[in-house]
């Protein structure tokens, strides 16, 4: 992509733009204008098909429920091979109580929006895997069906898992529902590590990259444990606000076996001996 016959078509004049570390997936940039900074990533639409179409809708999809920030959404694009998206560029400021306390209740209060089944209306990203979000009536059913048996059968055709463990994940399978308590469907996040969220220097907390769906709310909060970097000011907000069913910490490890398949097919064995010592519990 001719970068910047790209700049010279936005609706701001860019004076000046470098690279910036963005991950693995993307290239980076920061764009600098006279009316704020902005933040770019492009990639390969014939690798990732969508995939910027699919933030911008989950980005809006959480937006519009005016309980999270989300950066504001500049423009998405494809353009020959490549598709780039631009957002505002988020200034950094540093966490507090009160800080953690909001975003605990914010979170709990997009929680609160339910749909009565789970999954989406399409099906999106999560990192740069493909995500089925086809949907279920019941979470057993979604999250074993349409989340863990894809990434399962993925690491099988890799020969990282053997019979042993799909008989395992098939016995876990049976008992989602047993496990999990019963909840209507949350809209959540999706992605909800240390690295997917901002503080603002306005003192606001700031989703990105989201991998958005109706489930069961648990999953944010497994994944909010996975990396660390969520102050247990941010747990007691959210209980307080939204309180959460008892042994919610003993059903961690079963909300982070969906990340930990996409971590596996991605970065390797570290990963899959996590994956592996969850399904042990159920050969």
């Amino acid at each position: 992509m001719d970068l910047q016959h790209m700049i010279k078509h936005l609706p701001v004049k860019i004076k000046k733009y470098r690279p910036i570390s963005g991950g693995d997936t993307n290239k980076s940039f920061l764009l600098e204008s006279d009316e704020g900074n902005f933040f770019m990533k492009t990639n390969n639409v014939k690798e990732f098909p969508g995939m910027f179409k699919d933030e911008v809708k989950g980005l809006k999809t959480i937006a519009e429920t005016h309980k999270l920030k989300t950066p504001k959404i500049i423009k998405v694009e494809e353009s020959a091979n490549e598709q780039y998206l631009i957002l505002e560029l988020i200034k950094k400021g540093e966490p507090t109580k009160q800080i953690w306390e909001n975003f605990g209740e914010s979170l709990a209060s997009m929680h609160k929006i339910r749909q009565p089944y789970f999954g989406f209306d399409s099906d999106n990203y999560i990192g740069r895997l493909p995500q089925k979000n086809t949907q279920a009536s019941t979470w057993g059913k979604f999250y074993a069906q349409y989340h863990l048996e894809p990434l399962i059968k993925k690491l099988v055709d890799m020969n990282a898992l053997h019979s042993e463990e799909v008989q395992a994940a098939e016995n876990f399978y049976k008992k989602i529902d047993d496990i999990f308590p019963h909840e209507i469907p949350s809209l959540v996040h999706g992605d909800l590590w240390g690295g997917n969220f901002l503080i603002s220097d306005r003192g606001e907390p700031v989703v990105i990259d989201p991998a958005v769906y109706y489930g069961h709310r648990e999953m944010d909060l497994g994944m909010t444990r996975l990396f660390g970097g969520f102050s247990t000011y941010f747990y007691e907000a959210y209980d307080k606000a939204y309180p959460l069913t008892k042994g919610w910490e003993e059903r961690i490890s079963y909300t982070q076996l969906y990340p930990l398949l996409v971590h596996s097919i991605l970065f390797g064995s570290y990963y899959l001996e996590e994956v592996k010592n969850i399904l042990s519990e159920f050969k």
